[in-house]
């Protein structure tokens, strides 16, 4: 069924589209098109969406019917809006890109492009030899039917032990294997958060989160981080126990988009006063393997959990790779039972195979993932000597770990600048995708997970773009990529 948005809805996300860059020498009807087109590129208006009748718009933003005319004629003419006379108007994109709720894709890989709206790293050297190894392990699975719900037992006790050697003592009971850690989040979701429940997350957050979330249609509310120190601890409980959200969905190692690293003292008030709420908490420990700086590592949320009010997933796509669709969820034997039983409903189990080689990089965590935090160091501090340089303007605090910065831009530009990148051959995932309101424009997500050569490269065009945005006429529009 097609979705409408009404006029006044429109109207509040579009904004103050009169002083969007290059505005002053556009027409209301071109200001107004690309400030559509502008929603489109950041996901914020999704596709396929009926738009207000010319009339309901031109009342809405107190302009003439006039310009809501040309400016629907623009936008089909560019190819974001299709319209049949008798059924209306609705979004589209150009050339038959699609977009989806819970992200941007553009049609195909383009392999010019410096895409820093992904972040995460190459495979590491290990995997090839890996994956033949566990080649050699599979015959032992091959006389079964290959269905694990929770996981192959080697995969979960080699996970369980990782959790042990945190000081979170952890049986293979307790692990559930999935198909990466967003699949982790998916279930626990399924599970924990019926349709229209309160939830509570950070602001900003992982755009993938507010998918599932949105998916699960959860009332959402959030709490802010401050750019330069994280968390406020008394406004974060404060809106624990205000909302008292049936889930609260935090990152606190090395959160993403900020990279900020949560207090121990943090943790521990924040289960109890989960406890006292009825909240559970979904702990999102991607980044947990990832302490650049060799700085003394809090203790898991986990720990401070003497009532199961805490899930904890993760999984293999920062430390290792992507590619490998291995995650995982920590919670009580019986929680992992039940999720298991959604799981069969879902994709029945991850593949044997992809198990065995996370085994085998397992054995080997050491090595590789100290050789990937020596990688990212070295990546990020490229990335923060190249940004100085060129764009002494922007601000931000040095990422203690994780794989990515978080720049406070010098204006409200980050959509546009990254509309403008593209035009470079430079893929940037802009501050609205990581919020609810279309609101941190003013800042950008920067992962250093690429190459030092590839960063520095990236900042150089960077850099001359915006340096030509306030001159820029007339935007170009382009379909973006998926964020991660």
């Amino acid at each position: 069924m097609t979705t409408t948005i009404r006029g006044g809805q429109l109207s509040r996300l579009l904004g103050q589209w009169h002083s969007l860059p290059g505005r002053h020498r556009s027409p209301d009807y071109a200001a107004l098109a690309g400030a559509v087109r502008g929603l489109l590129a950041d996901g914020r208006l999704p596709l396929g969406v009926r738009m207000p009748a010319e009339r309901e718009l031109a009342e809405a933003l107190a302009v003439s019917r006039t310009t809501v005319s040309a400016a629907y004629r623009t936008l089909r003419e560019s190819g974001h809006l299709t319209s049949r006379r008798g059924a209306g108007s609705w979004t589209t994109l150009p050339h038959g890109h699609r977009v989806a709720p819970s992200g941007l894709w553009a049609a195909g890989d383009d392999q010019d492009v410096i895409d820093l709206g992904v972040a995460a790293s190459a495979a590491p050297a290990e995997l090839v030899t890996a994956a033949h190894d566990a080649a050699s392990d599979l015959p032992r699975y091959l006389g079964s039917a290959g269905y694990h719900p929770t996981g192959l037992g080697e995969l979960r006790e080699a996970v369980a032990a990782g959790y042990a050697a945190r000081g979170v003592p952890t049986s293979a009971e307790q692990i559930l294997i999935t198909g990466g850690t967003q699949q982790a989040l998916d279930l626990v979701l399924r599970l924990s958060v019926p349709a229209g429940s309160p939830v509570l997350v950070e602001a900003p957050t992982y755009p993938n989160a507010l998918a599932a979330l949105s998916a699960r249609r959860a009332r959402l509310s959030t709490h802010g981080l401050d750019t330069a120190t994280g968390w406020d601890g008394e406004m974060l409980l404060g809106a624990l126990r205000q909302t008292r959200p049936r889930v609260s969905y935090v990152i606190p190692e090395f959160h993403n988009p900020t990279s900020h690293l949560m207090t121990a003292d943090l943790r521990e008030r924040l289960v109890a006063t989960a406890h006292a709420t009825g909240t559970e908490l979904i702990v999102d420990e991607s980044f947990v393997d990832l302490p650049l700086d060799d700085q003394e590592m809090p203790p898991p949320v986990a720990v401070f959990d003497r009532h199961s009010r805490v899930v904890s997933i993760g999984g293999m796509s920062k430390a290792y790779w992507g590619g490998l669709r291995i995650g995982w969820v920590r919670a009580s034997a019986p929680l992992v039972q039940r999720l298991a039983a959604i799981r069969v409903g879902v994709d029945m189990a991850s593949p044997v195979l992809e198990q065995l080689v996370a085994v085998r990089l397992m054995h080997q965590a050491t090595q590789i993932v100290k050789a990937r935090r020596e990688e990212l160091r070295l990546q990020r501090d490229a990335l923060v000597t190249a940004l100085r340089a060129s764009l002494p303007e922007w601000s931000f605090v040095l990422p203690a770990g994780g794989v990515s910065l978080w720049a406070e831009l010098d204006g409200p530009i980050s959509s546009a600048l990254s509309r403008a990148a593209e035009d470079v051959g430079v893929r940037l995932a802009p501050g609205p995708r990581f919020g609810l309101d279309g609101t941190l424009e003013r800042f950008l997500r920067l992962p250093f997970t690429l190459p030092a050569e590839d960063l520095i490269e990236a900042v150089r065009r960077i850099a001359t773009v915006r340096h030509d945005l306030d001159r820029a006429t007339s935007p170009s529009w382009r379909s973006p990529t998926v964020i991660a």
